[in-house]
């Protein structure tokens, strides 16, 4: 699980940025956490906006992509700073990042009460509609007199905090499963049980001998199975092709490649590009694992209810959008079953697209263009939004 540490201060020394990073330190074990700086970021102002300036957006892909966020507030004049309100601002004007994420809140301040008053606005401040961010209920850590709390090392010195600290970081682990749950298809819940993950099971295409778990498991099949490779032919339904022209073939596709077979066992990924470079990051030692294994635990349920739709046949194709590679990318995993000739399942393709510049090249052939209305809001940050692009803009 991940999660990411907003310091809400932008001064030069924070004492909520020490009790981040002593919690990132300290509980390594238990979750990972980065703490993320607001310094760079600019003061809100809908006349100038910044949305895909580089500290806005460093920001809002590092929110999209964690599990949950952590927000450490001082408290000046019994509110939070002005800068980490400028940064919520920004979050809800047009990009929209903390929509439905798990959020606790902590804080640290020189005065006796901690900043309980600040947590208590910025509670407020999420609640809003145009953040719309799910807040952990309960569990405050105010942290008091906070220049008296650590040692020269930045670790808390009072151990009965320590503990009380440890307690609240893991109900908010089990409050971020919870959201997940929450927020799961109807039914995905209940199916975690249902799908062997773990691959325990054994299908006439299971390469026994070879423990599923091995970073070299495809050289260790490969022997174990006498696999073809290099310039052998293979006969294809229509076709004849080299091992390395299929590799090529593959490679070249304007997606990338996943096959996990009925067992749920992942045999196979186009290797075109290294895991940081790719839009859904897959390693050569992957392969040959039980899908439990690619994935956290937290998603299990989820990835059970997919399989369950392209098993039973009740969707053929199932697909989602995943809005953590910026604007100027709409990347959807499309996850589609694999039949015989007879119709029995096989297992899952899985493809992963930017279908951004397909859909630019459609609208340049064409000369159309996507239009959008107006959807008024309630309150909050927003009031209208463009239903192409999902930007926000607000009414002065």
């Amino acid at each position: 699980m991940k999660i990411v540490g907003i310091v809400g201060s932008n001064a030069d020394f924070s004492y909520n940025r020490l009790l981040l990073e002593y919690i990132a330190k300290k509980f390594k074990k238990l979750v990972e956490i980065e703490v993320l700086d607001i310094k760079d970021v600019p003061l809100f102002n809908q006349s100038n906006d910044q949305t895909n300036s580089e500290p806005i957006q460093y920001l809002n892909k590092k929110i999209l992509g964690a599990d949950g966020v952590i927000i450490a507030t001082p408290e000046y004049n019994h509110t939070i700073p002005s800068a980490l309100q400028s940064v919520i601002e920004w979050l809800s004007f047009k990009i929209h990042p903390l929509d439905g994420k798990p959020v606790m809140i902590v804080g640290a301040s020189y005065d006796v009460q901690g900043s309980s008053r600040s947590q208590l606005h910025l509670r407020q401040i999420l609640d809003a509609p145009g953040v719309n961010a799910v807040v952990m209920p309960g569990n405050e850590f105010l942290l008091g007199e906070v220049h008296k709390a650590f040692d020269e090392e930045g670790n808390l010195k009072d151990g009965q905090t320590v503990q009380f600290l440890e307690v609240c970081l893991k109900k908010f682990i089990r409050f971020i499963n919870v959201v997940n749950v929450l927020n799961a298809p109807e039914g995905m819940k209940d199916l975690s049980s249902t799908e062997d993950l773990h691959a325990t099971g054994k299908i006439d295409t299971t390469i026994e001998g070879v423990d599923m778990l091995a970073d070299d498991w495809v050289e260790q099949a490969a022997e174990k199975t006498g696999a073809v490779e290099g310039k052998t032919y293979v006969k294809l339904d229509r076709g004849i092709l080299t091992v390395d022209q299929l590799n090529y073939f593959l490679n070249s596709m304007p997606a990338e490649l996943t096959y996990a077979d009925s067992n749920n066992q992942f045999l196979y990924y186009n290797h075109k590009y290294d895991a940081e470079e790719m839009l859904a990051s897959r390693r050569p030692e992957q392969v040959g694992s039980p899908l439990a294994n690619c994935h956290p635990e937290r998603v299990y349920s989820g990835v059970a209810w997919v399989i369950q739709q392209l098993r039973t046949g009740k969707q053929e194709v199932v697909r989602t959008h995943v809005p953590t590679h910026g604007p100027d990318k709409f990347v959807v995993h499309s996850y589609q079953a694999i039949r015989d000739k007879e119709g029995n399942y096989l297992g899952i393709n899985e493809y992963v697209q930017d279908i951004k510049p397909i859909i630019d090249w459609y609208l340049e052939q064409t000369g159309q263009q996507l239009v959008g209305g107006g959807v008024d809001a309630v309150s909050g940050a927003t009031s209208k939004v463009d239903t192409v692009s999902g930007a926000t803009v607000k009414d002065n």
